[in-house]
């Protein structure tokens, strides 16, 4: 007789004190990025300096939350246990429409055949048991 699966615990992220104004941002409901005050640009994930010209006048943006859809793959094998019970998964490329881009999932598609590439996504903060994630769904 196989013993009965146990959901694993989904794994946390690792915040520190350059990306924890991200993950509180997310925990109010907004999804932000970081602008260079010197040279205009913005990214994801957090960093201390501009990754395009070292600047280190950074302030952080809330996103309007439009999006579009960059890349993915289908995972129809969990990377790891906590997501046994959702293959198959995607896990998407997305720039906001501010110009990151983040890695997230594309949530409300039943059938990943629909992905396309530039399609239009909406922002949508998820609880994934006690933290907010940043997940997406097409629209716009």
């Amino acid at each position: 007789m196989n013993a009965p699966a146990t959901e694993s615990i989904f794994p946390l992220p690792q915040i520190d004190t350059n990306n924890q104004p991200y993950w509180d941002a997310l925990k109010s409901g907004s999804l932000n990025f970081l602008r260079c005050v010197e040279c205009g640009h913005s990214w994801l994930p957090a960093r201390s300096e501009c990754p395009q010209c070292l600047g280190t006048d950074i302030t952080w943006t809330a996103a309007d939350g439009g999006a579009k859809l960059v890349s993915w793959v289908v995972y129809h094998k969990p990377f790891h246990p906590a997501f046994a019970n959702r293959v198959p998964y995607n896990v998407a490329v997305v720039e906001l429409a501010e110009g990151p881009r983040l890695i997230s999932n594309i949530v409300g598609c039943a059938d990943h055949s629909e992905l396309r590439i530039d399609m239009p996504l909406v922002l949508v903060i998820e609880d994934e048991q006690g933290v907010a994630v940043p997940r997406f769904r097409a629209g716009r």
